[in-house]
């Protein structure tokens, strides 16, 4: 391994990651991604793009790197489809791993960002199509609408992963509801701790009841947002056990650091905050390959649950 890494990336699958090309400015293209994830010696990666998909890109990718797990998915934005069950439908069948809810078309999204502004994030040159209507999975009675259901029944039939988006609480928690009736077997639970969409930690708890996994998110330790100190997280961690979570950055924006070593920091900073190696490696690689649906080896001394 290059030494620049941290040693416990070794193995390691980073589910949350963005790169170019994009609309929005990206610290690497795939290919200086896919540099780092090698030299790191990183069982791979998820590319995400709220432009729409990454199915296509990852597919050509692992062509290139046959030997790693490069996997790429669809958001349900707007100008990707929106919470069209057809498009959804075809990007499985193009092998996407993850099926994202809208996010930066998402109603709670647009409810953020009206209320804080900021030049760093989701800032393009051309604005983007459609971004004033915000997308909600749910009706004015809080039913959810019938192409979401169509969306949860295609994800069932391939055991991928269902993950949350920018979805305001109330919506991910009648989402995760009508996901586990339908049979949904893998629902990410994304950057539960990050200010665009918060989860409170007792529905995290919730959460994991029902099976849920939920994103522990660098992003929201950093500058950007500093919605968590990096003791908390770990504090939240010890609470949800870490059997029901994964560390992620969310990083690839052109200001922040690179997202493999920006991992490595994670990865650091929950070690000096009291989380054990076998803990972080639950994190980093044997939960995001059990969501994948990929072999992965039981970390010795783990804990799993809250109650534990």
């Amino acid at each position: 391994m290059d030494s620049t890494f941290h040693p416990l990336l070794k193995g390691a699958i980073e589910l949350h990651v963005h790169s170019s090309p994009s609309i929005f400015p990206r610290k690497q293209t795939d290919w200086e991604l896919i540099q780092d994830v090698r030299r790191a010696e990183m069982a791979g990666v998820v590319l995400k793009a709220h432009e729409g998909q990454t199915y296509d890109r990852a597919t050509l990718l692992r062509e290139k790197h046959p030997d790693l797990h490069i996997y790429g998915g669809l958001v349900c934005n707007a100008f990707s489809g929106g919470l069209s069950p057809a498009v959804v439908d075809v990007a499985i069948q193009m092998g996407a791993k993850i099926i994202w809810m809208p996010t930066i078309s998402a109603e709670q999204h647009q409810k953020y960002y009206s209320r804080r502004s900021t030049g760093k994030l989701f800032h393009s040159e051309k604005s983007l199509p459609h971004l004033s209507r915000g997308i909600r999975v749910v009706d004015d009675e809080g039913k959810l609408w019938p192409e979401v259901f169509e969306i949860l029944h295609l994800i069932a039939e391939q055991d991928i992963v269902l993950a949350t988006g920018h979805l305001a609480p109330h919506e991910v928690e009648i989402l995760v509801r009508e996901a586990g009736k339908i049979g949904v077997q893998k629902i990410l639970i994304q950057h539960a701790d990050l200010g665009i969409a918060r989860i409170p930690l007792d529905l995290q708890k919730i959460l994991v009841r029902q099976g849920c996994i939920l994103e522990k998110c660098y992003l929201a330790c950093g500058p950007d947002f500093y919605d968590i100190s990096p003791g908390s997280m770990a504090k939240n961690i010890q609470e949800l056990g870490a059997g029901s979570c994964i560390m992620v950055t969310d990083y690839g924006q052109a200001h922040n650091p690179a997202p493999v070593k920006a991992l490595g920091e994670f990865i650091q900073k929950m070690l000096d905050n009291g989380i054990p190696e076998y803990d972080i490696e639950r994190m980093v690689s044997i939960n995001p390959k059990e969501l994948l649906n990929l072999p992965a080896r039981k970390a010795v001394g783990e804990t799993t649950s809250m109650e534990e």
